[in-house]
């Protein structure tokens, strides 16, 4: 389904039922609550049967009530205030079980993250990095760290490799001025979805270049601008964004970039070692660091 759902629900609201009213009002007005109830329990909490609400599902065009409570969730994590995050979140988890609840989380989301995500656009960035003359990468906010980690990596083996830091829209702009159709723009943004992160990407296609996106969904605004789209799974921790799945996606293209650029990136390294060596940039094991 392509129509928002809240788009869809208020355009189908006046031809409601009365149940069907009382389902769609506390969806619009309680959406952080009932992304995570049963149907049961939202037809408990609106005063109707559960199968009217399944039933409020399949009339709203999805597969059951699970795919709109799947787009109930996808679309409430680019609507939560930081504060609706913590409370969400308080009232999935308890003290006690945070730790195992959170790592197994994180655990799904690179599960899901390995079946959704398309090796053949994987394969495609890979040889777009390794083919382009200069690679831009884009991430603000929580996105900027991973980000951050992906130029480094990539700029020990290419020449060109620049972090578009987040600044003002007009120094954004001035960053990527240059950018033509030589060139390759990765842009990374997950909900809460970066503005200055689509205008980038739209600036680089415009101007002719390639475009890897790497979000969490095909929805996502960034999506449409993709030559090569990696979707890794992102849910919310809280008012902490996990980033365990886009991380663990970003390993595997720095490793496939690697292999398949073998011979260029030992060289690099072995330079690299000779000036670490030199210069003694690392300490050895028990040695004193100071």
């Amino acid at each position: 389904m392509n129509k928002d759902l809240f788009s869809l629900i208020n355009e189908k609201l006046p031809t409601f039922s009365k149940g069907h009213k009382l389902i769609a009002n506390y969806i619009l007005s309680h959406y952080d609550k009932a992304a995570f109830m049963t149907a049961q329990k939202l037809g408990k909490t609106v005063g109707i049967s559960e199968s009217t609400v399944v039933r409020f599902a399949s009339m709203l065009g999805y597969d059951g009530y699970p795919a709109l409570q799947k787009a109930l969730q996808e679309m409430m994590r680019s609507r939560l205030t930081a504060v609706q995050r913590i409370e969400v979140t308080s009232d999935q988890m308890s003290g006690d079980d945070v730790l195992e609840r959170v790592l197994n989380l994180d655990i799904e989301r690179i599960r899901r993250t390995l079946e959704e995500t398309s090796k053949e656009d994987f394969n495609n960035a890979v040889d777009q990095i390794i083919s382009c003359n200069t690679i831009y990468i884009v991430g603000t906010r929580s996105s900027a760290s991973i980000a951050a980690f992906l130029s480094y990596y990539l700029s020990l083996i290419f020449p060109r490799v620049k972090l578009v830091p987040s600044t003002t829209t007009s120094e954004l702009f001035e960053r990527i001025m240059h950018i033509d159709e030589r060139d390759l723009m990765i842009g990374i943004s997950f909900p809460r979805y970066s503005k200055q992160t689509v205008k980038a990407l739209d600036f680089a296609k415009h101007n002719g270049a390639k475009v890897i996106a790497i979000t969490d969904s095909l929805s996502s605004p960034i999506a449409k601008y993709a030559d090569s789209l990696l979707l890794a799974r992102s849910d919310m921790a809280s008012f902490v964004d996990s980033l365990v799945a886009p991380l663990s996606l970003i390993n595997a293209l720095i490793v496939a970039v690697s292999i398949k650029n073998r011979d260029k990136v030992s060289q690099t390294f072995e330079r690299l070692e000779q000036v670490w060596d030199e210069y003694d940039v690392y300490t050895n094991s028990g040695e004193d660091s100071q």
